[in-house]
């Protein structure tokens, strides 16, 4: 099992996220911290909380962070997720269990003071990990590697025309960590995000196959297909963050190439992912971007776990649907 810490900011696609990541066999959840991002970073620590009660996992701390970008204005995207976070849910809150009284930020800087054999997945802004690697410059060398859900190569934004919200919500604390860390980014991106599509059929499928998971799935996902349904005409929703966490169970999942990667923090361009694949600022490369999925993969070993089902079994039958 590989050990892992989750930045997040739970969110629809962070909880989904986190329900694959904690029924992972391959994966450790040494921690998870809350940003502020989708939801306010205490509405996301709750959400985490919720998570674990659900898991039975009750037992992996959590640490709330950073409440405000560094230099922005908080923006949430709480249109999306619902006020809750969760779609409109408004699941009871979790009393077995509070956050540790230590801030993320100083949690994540004392835990990577030495080298570890911990890897983090950021499924939100960077606020958090910048303040960190501020305090702890030798953060991403003491790391194994870095997974961040953000930014975008060719795709187009979600947020503006060429932003992914990630990096929108906090630009400056994502350049930071760009520029930085000292750890290969591995980048996953909305050019390999959009391909993720949970669709109706899938969520039928679920139904069937593990009711009360389904029913799970169904009560926070309803939100987030109306919403995609007026923003974008798809029918079924995108679940980014999942992806990202399977990347970074098995690698095969998505291919890239390592570049420069710069953020812009200002103005109609604010959180744009500039990548120099084609070496014009001649500068040893910071990151791996994402740009091709392989999508049945990635729903064969996502639906096992959340489902608690055999992988074969789900690819059979996912080619029935025609999915696979």
């Amino acid at each position: 099992m590989r050990k892992v810490i989750i930045d997040c900011d739970p969110g629809i696609d962070d909880t989904l996220a986190l329900l694959y990541a904690l029924k992972s066999p391959e994966i450790e959840v040494v921690a998870i911290t809350t940003v502020c991002g989708n939801v306010p970073s205490d509405i996301g620590a709750q959400n985490v909380l919720r998570c674990l009660k659900r898991c039975s996992r009750l037992d992996i701390p959590v640490y709330q962070g950073m409440e405000a970008p560094l230099k922005q204005p908080f923006i949430s995207a709480q249109d999306t997720h619902g006020m809750d976070g969760l779609g409109e849910t408004n699941f009871p809150p979790v009393t077995e269990k509070q956050v540790e009284p230590v801030h993320a930020v100083d949690f994540l800087a004392d835990y990577f003071a030495e080298e570890t054999d911990t890897a983090v997945i950021a499924l939100g802004p960077l606020t958090n990990i910048a303040r960190a690697l501020e305090s702890n410059p030798k953060l991403g060398e003491h790391m194994t590697r870095f997974v961040t859900m953000g930014g975008s190569y060719k795709s187009h934004g979600n947020c503006s025309p060429v932003a992914e919200y990630n990096y929108w919500c906090d630009p400056d604390a994502a350049a930071y960590v760009f520029e930085h860390l000292a750890q290969v980014i591995e980048m996953v991106g909305l050019d390999v995000t959009r391909e993720i599509v949970f669709t109706p059929t899938l969520l039928e499928y679920c139904c069937q196959m593990n009711p009360d998971e389904g029913r799970f799935l169904q009560a926070i996902t309803r939100f987030y297909f109306d919403f995609h349904w007026t923003q974008e005409r798809i029918l079924g929703c995108v679940i980014n963050d999942p992806l990202a966490v399977a990347y970074f169970e098995d690698s095969s999942i998505c291919q890239g190439f390592t570049s420069y990667t710069a953020v812009e923090t200002q103005g109609i361009s604010r959180g744009q992912t500039l990548v120099d694949r084609y070496d014009f600022w001649q500068k040893a490369p910071n990151s791996s971007i994402m740009t091709e999925v392989d999508s049945r993969l990635f729903f064969r070993k996502f639906l096992s776990v959340l489902l608690n089902a055999q992988e074969e079994t789900i690819k059979k039958d996912l080619e029935r649907l025609e999915m696979g």
